[in-house]
């Protein structure tokens, strides 16, 4: 039995499983044994929380084989891509604290792409074909019955050479002509019966201007971007495992040398409830549903971080979900539980009222300060002051004055702690003419003072949070559902499915130590839930998370 070579990181995945073999066997001997790997976004929309599977498995690798990863746009598609959301992509990487090698661009590289499509002419592997869109689809066949072949398919090479150059010279209107590969039309992959690898497009590109009116398809720019670069494996998702051999033939008849990449896939990440597509978001934005890519609703990574989601709850979420081949969906629970996890660890305490009733303490008089512990789990930040002058708002649900069995906060004749104060006992609910409670008067133990240690014959079961009335300040809180009403998979039509009530806005009061506090810092009210502090004509408490855990119930 072979010794195990221990130079090798320990696999975690099948990934890992397979580069470890080819590492061992020494397939990448002739590049070093350096593996490179790459992340290709198309810019044509931000990047959402499925890409981050791709991010963490492809940025992984290149951290344990310690070898190199390249950032690289895959823009040849000038109708739906722009230089927004190739900022946008990477500031998100920025944000994850992922480290690229290079930022490129397949569009860099469309001289050469197009040196390469006539070397296949040239090579009688492409041919220029007339037929439109929807006759190359009716002939394309079934999984069945074999395609047709063109009409077209036996032109000579010189032909194929004029035509093709006639294309690029801007000779021909939008869909007259295409340049096809020439594979195997009665193939039982579909992918290999003759894919176009080019088409007449008269669109300028965001980068190269109205240079080209010709541009590459995916299935042959990806490969062979890939390849110009030195790429020895490209880790992409489940979805392209049948365009698997039509990727290996790119790069084949292209006459690149040995070692040539290698297409391994992985199962994508789906989530319950949450859209992910980039088409579907745009459309999203486009129609108005939300405010932008950003939206704290979105799946996007700018959305997730405008909302105040922690990225390192986002990478132990998808670390979680591990690197598996089959397809499966994860619950959205799942990722509100990291995401609440963490900040149950890192953000501060605070106390928000979001539909406030006064209380007014009837024999108190003067103010004082109280001790506000910081973060329980971390004692080392200490505490900080709240005022407190004897009328305080409380949220509308802590009091009943019909109270449901085993009901633990205030009624009339009952009692409730003040979280950091003191206990109290409702004496009188003054209502309007419409039987509405407006005011609860209520009396005080002085000896029920939080911390004071001192022995209190009066006991309260529950403890409710409140904002002093004469120090509290006005606040608007925004809470969010998800976009989808259901868990149905995101391949599906989500138009029927759409939350249009995702958004609730409330006005309530919140401790001045919100209002001053830095722009976006993440606060954990007091049952209530996780919240981000914003400055926008106020102060507004965004919701990051419920304090409702479902996922680990």
């Amino acid at each position: 039995m072979a010794e195990k070579d221990i130079s090798l990181p320990e696999a975690s995945n099948f990934i890992e499983q397979i580069i470890n073999e080819e590492l061992a066997a020494g397939k990448l001997e002739p590049v070093g044994n350096k593996v490179k790997v790459r992340f290709p976004p198309e810019p044509n929309g931000y990047l959402h929380i499925g890409h981050l599977k791709a991010l963490s498995i492809n940025f992984g690798v290149k951290e344990k084989y310690r070898g190199e990863i390249n950032l690289r746009m895959d823009d040849t598609n000038p109708a739906k891509e722009s230089y927004e959301y190739v900022d946008a992509i990477v500031e998100a990487l920025d944000w994850l604290g992922l480290k690229y090698d290079r930022l490129l661009f397949a569009s860099d590289y469309y001289d050469r792409l197009y040196e390469i499509a006539e070397k296949y002419i040239a090579d009688g592997n492409a041919y220029v074909c007339d037929l439109s869109a929807e006759q190359i689809t009716a002939t394309r066949g079934t999984l069945t019955e074999p395609g047709t072949p063109s009409p077209y398919r036996n032109r000579s090479v010189e032909e194929n050479l004029r035509l093709f150059r006639e294309m690029k010279a801007g000779k021909y209107p939008d869909g007259a002509k295409v340049l096809r590969a020439k594979i195997d039309m009665a193939s039982p992959n579909i992918n290999m019966r003759d894919p176009v690898i080019y088409r007449i497009a008269h669109v300028p590109h965001y980068r190269q201007g109205d240079k080209w009116c010709i541009y590459p398809m995916y299935d042959f720019a990806h490969p062979v971007s890939d390849a110009i670069e030195g790429i020895t494996h490209s880790l992409c998702s489940l979805e392209f495992e049948n365009h698997r051999p039509l990727y290996d033939w790119m790069v084949e008849k292209a006459g690149f040398p040995a070692p040539v990449p290698r297409q391994i896939e992985f199962a994508r990440l789906n989530i319950t409830n949450t859209l992910m597509s980039k088409r579907y978001l745009k459309k999203l934005v486009d129609e108005g549903v939300v405010r932008g890519w950003d939206d704290p609703r979105m799946p996007t990574l700018a959305g997730l971080k405008n909302r105040g989601v922690p990225a390192r709850a986002l990478k132990k979420f998808v670390e979680g979900v591990g690197v598996a081949k089959a397809y499966a969906v994860v619950n959205v629970a799942q990722l509100d539980s990291c995401v609440r996890d963490d900040l149950n660890e890192s953000a501060e305490r605070a106390m928000a009222v979001v539909d406030p009733l006064r209380l007014t303490i009837t024999n108190y008089s003067g103010e004082e300060e109280l001790p506000f512990e910081k973060n329980p789990l971390r004692p080392e930040d200490g505490s900080r002051g709240i005022k407190f002058t004897g009328s305080v708002y409380i949220e509308r649900d802590d009091f009943a004055l019909v109270p449901p069995p085993k009901y633990k906060r205030l009624t009339v004749g009952g009692t409730v702690r003040l979280k950091g104060a003191y206990v109290v006992r409702c004496d009188e609910a003054v209502t309007d003419e419409n039987g509405r409670v407006t005011e609860l008067k209520c009396t005080y133990f002085p000896e029920s003072k939080s911390g004071s240690g001192l022995p209190c014959a009066v006991k309260a079961k529950g403890v409710v949070q409140w904002v002093d009335c004469k120090y509290g300040v006005p606040a608007e809180f925004r809470q969010y559902e998800q976009l989808l009403k259901d868990e149905q998979y995101p391949d599906q039509d989500y138009a029927e499915r759409l939350n249009y009530d995702s958004e609730h806005v409330f006005s309530g009061y919140a401790e001045p130590y919100l209002a001053a506090a830095e722009e976006n810092a993440p606060f954990q009210l007091m049952r209530a839930g996780y919240y981000k502090k914003c400055t926008q004509g106020g102060l507004v408490l965004s919701e990051i998370v419920s304090l409702k855990d479902n996922f680990n119930k």
